[in-house]
């Protein structure tokens, strides 16, 4: 993929430049993650998920405005029939610089190769625990053996950057903080600890008390690993330190202890068609209507994203010791 050629750039309000957006290719996943979703969940009709023509079309106008980094998301985005062929479609697009993909693992054993003959060039894979039971217990449906796999077959299918995403919870899988360290360091692989987003009502557990945050989780890794500050970014919110032993980095996304917006170039797109103008808040423009509304026309398209630039916030309200503020849960908002 060639770099941006686009003169025009996405500014907001506060001056920040939106240079990547995340899309949601669906709500639906096969794991039921406790912090994530309620394990009895309503997933959106399909009759009002957009479809893989009118993704295309708007991941077109965004590149267009200036967008160089798209990430595909879900839900788990593999169990979209047809999604590589929208991610190929995707990775064509004249101007952009990266198509990514957040997956937790269960379909690359049979669809590795394939992303990345699409275009696919980095992999995040959700992976909180190499304890089975533990695993199963945070999942409740997802079976490590196959993520496992999954991660083997990725990296022998020859991606640019495979990197392990970990959300942390205290008294549920913090101890698994240096196994997981040292799991992506022998391969080679990023790590990137979480602080859990309070996105959605769950009934798994009280989010302030399982609270760990990222000062905690870079505590315990420097009991075994020599952390080197470095300013390198990925272009998203992830705080770099690299591992001296293993020459490997550990990203901290810290929506809690460190405050991320003052630097935000995202926006999410929802697999309904919502766009998001920040994780944390309800600002939003229905990019569904507008495709649906005016078929083909991309120029009308491209001024509603425009104009959504002046109600993009300055940033989130997260609030552990209160009810959810935000009722959409993660795999609604994408990931």
């Amino acid at each position: 993929m060639s770099a941006s050629s686009a003169s025009e750039k996405l500014v907001d309000n506060f001056g920040r430049e939106v240079t990547y957006v995340r899309i949601s290719v669906t709500d639906r996943c096969d794991f039921r993650c406790v912090y994530c979703m309620s394990e009895d969940m309503t997933f959106v009709p399909r009759a009002r998920i957009l479809t893989l023509e009118e993704l295309a079309r708007i991941a077109t106008a965004f590149v267009q405005l200036g967008v160089e980094k798209i990430r595909i998301t879900g839900g788990e985005p593999l169990v979209r029939c047809n999604v590589v062929k929208l991610m190929a479609d995707i990775a064509n697009l004249d101007g952009l610089r990266e198509l990514t993909l957040t997956t937790n693992g269960s379909q690359l054993t049979r669809m590795a190769g394939g992303l990345r003959a699409a275009g696919v060039r980095r992999l995040n894979i959700s992976l909180d625990s190499l304890d089975p039971d533990l695993f199963r217990r945070i999942t409740r449906t997802g079976k490590l053996a196959h993520v496992l796999q999954g991660i083997d077959a990725a990296c022998a299918a020859g991606f640019d950057k495979i990197k392990i995403n970990a959300v942390i919870l205290k008294n549920r899988n913090h101890e698994e903080v240096l196994p997981l360290v040292e799991f992506a360091g022998s391969r080679g692989m990023d790590i990137t600890f979480i602080e859990e987003m309070p996105l959605g009502a769950i009934e798994d557990h009280d989010r302030a008390e399982a609270y760990y945050s990222s000062d905690e989780i870079r505590r315990d890794i420097q009991t075994r690993y020599t952390l080197v500050p470095t300013t390198e970014r990925t272009g998203g919110p992830a705080r770099y330190c690299r591992v001296l032993e293993t020459g490997t980095r550990i990203g901290f996304i810290s929506p809690h202890s460190h405050n991320f917006c003052a630097t935000c170039n995202r926006v999410r797109l929802t697999a309904e068609g919502r766009l998001l103008l920040c994780l944390g808040q309800e600002h939003s423009i229905d990019l569904r209507q507008v495709v649906r509304s005016h078929p083909g026309d991309i120029e009308t398209l491209k001024e509603a994203i425009r104009q959504s630039m002046s109600i993009k916030p300055r940033g989130h309200d997260f609030n552990l010791t209160e009810k959810p503020i935000i009722f959409r849960h993660m795999n609604a908002t994408g990931g």
